[in-house]
């Protein structure tokens, strides 16, 4: 399972974590995905996208239509 948005597209970051002695391990940071079911009318049937919470955020705001219409334009998966 990626951590990767399907409507931001948001990937993790990689970098280090640097301990009190200065000493320095890789880490990543995860975006914050989330399983959201939506019910998208266009195509008469629910969705299940894999979202960040920034994504949410977006759908609320642009509504669920315009979103899956792009994801399918780029020739994703839905």
């Amino acid at each position: 399972m990626s951590a990767h948005c399907q409507v931001l597209g948001t990937k993790p970051g990689f970098g280090n974590s640097i301990s009190h002695s200065h000493r320095r391990t890789k880490r990543r940071w995860d975006p914050n995905i989330q399983k959201k079911r939506y019910w998208v009318g266009s195509l008469g049937r629910h969705v299940t996208l894999r979202v960040s919470a920034k994504g949410i955020k977006t759908i609320d705001r642009r509504g669920i239509e315009v979103v899956v219409a792009e994801i399918l334009a780029r020739g994703e998966k839905v």
